[in-house]
């Protein structure tokens, strides 16, 4: 049987042995030494021309299309699972540890949640301001008073913002809020670097709860997050007010779903994507999260407060009452629940409480 030469090695082979690769006849071992499949399309190609890792091999197509590189640690990445700074690619570790040496992280950035407080109902607070600059030792100031006796907030880009960034709280008890997070001074000392936020027309106030605050099962937790969104919609002219927002803003930053007459059926309808995405006042798109977006940024404490607290009141309505109980109830009844002094002094001030409006300070 006639023999042929391996273009490899140089080794003479019967010529069922030799494989023919790309214009070569390689022996069995020069074959395995020098060749790989790609991990992705399951295509031969040169070890030398691996553009992945040992353990998974690429081909330049494949890596080109599906993955990059870690700018700092180099390593291999799926585009899915990269995290983008700019246009430098890095992995989760890498991008947290670059974005903590900066007093504003990118819009990106999500640090593992660290929750505070005793209940079950936590509210992540998402406060734009604007005005004075998208400044790193304006936010190292905000940040040295929030995180003075333990990690609560950190600051993001915004690039709906002018000239601000947002600041943005680990979730909180409503308690720990009032009480353990210093918002007053964050508020004060924002207002004395330069800041605003009602009055910059660019910011928004962003409450995230989490979903397991509705119910411990699926099934309840979409009862009860049905009837917030009929609540919105319900009160939606009164919330308006209470949001201090313009129906413009509302429209292009937090839209309603739209009036149905059952709780579920606009439930549905936000479940079916029908509408403007994340850019709606009760937003579901996150997994772990109901966020709520209708309302006004403010460096105005009380404010601040008075809309937690409202959402509060909104959840507890939300659990405890029936669709019947809910589509019975007035704005005025269910003021008579909401019982926390800050809430009812801004009530009075947007004229919401029972005919007894206030005077009151301007916001910020």
């Amino acid at each position: 049987m006639p023999s042929l030469v391996c273009t490899s090695c140089g080794n003479k082979f019967y010529r069922e042995q030799l494989s023919p690769f790309d214009g070569e006849l390689l022996c069995p071992s020069c074959l395995s030494n020098q060749t790989v499949y790609c991990s992705c399309c399951d295509r031969r190609i040169w070890t030398d021309d691996n553009v992945g890792t040992d353990a998974q091999p690429l081909c330049q197509d494949c890596f080109d299309d599906h993955f990059e590189r870690c700018t700092t640690c180099n390593a291999l990445i799926r585009r899915g699972d990269t995290f983008f700074r700019g246009d430098e690619p890095y992995c989760q570790d890498c991008y947290h540890s670059v974005c903590d040496r900066d007093a504003i992280h990118d819009y990106y950035y999500k640090p593992t949640p660290i929750f505070y407080g005793d209940d079950n109902r936590f509210f992540g607070v998402e406060l734009e301001i604007d005005g004075a600059g998208e400044d790193s030792d304006n936010a190292a100031e905000i940040l040295h008073i929030a995180n003075a006796e333990q990690p609560m907030a950190y600051c993001k880009h915004d690039g709906s913002l002018d000239e601000g960034f947002e600041i943005v709280t680990h979730p909180m008890t409503l308690d720990f809020h009032l009480h353990g997070m210093p918002w007053e001074r964050i508020v004060e000392e924002a207002k004395k670097l330069g800041y605003t936020s009602h009055q910059a027309g660019t910011c928004g106030l962003h409450v995230h709860v989490n979903r397991t605050a509705f119910g411990n099962t699926e099934s309840a937790q979409d009862a009860a997050i049905a009837r917030v969104l009929f609540f919105f919609e319900k009160f939606w002219d009164e919330l308006l007010k209470f949001s201090r927002r313009t129906q413009g803003q509302l429209n292009q930053w937090a839209a309603r779903y739209g009036y149905k007459d059952q709780p579920k059926e606009i439930l549905d309808h936000a479940k079916s994507g029908r509408h403007a995405g994340r850019y709606t006042a009760v937003n579901l798109t996150n997994a772990d999260t109901v966020e709520f977006r209708m309302f006004r940024g403010t460096l105005k404490h009380n404010t601040l407060i008075a809309t937690l607290e409202l959402l509060d009141c909104i959840i507890d309505a939300a659990i405890y009452l029936t669709d019947d109980d809910l589509k019975a109830m007035s704005w005025s009844s269910f003021m008579l629940g909401c019982t926390k002094p800050e809430l009812i002094q801004y009530l009075k001030e947007r004229r919401l409480y029972i005919n007894e409006p206030i005077e009151s300070e301007g916001e910020v």
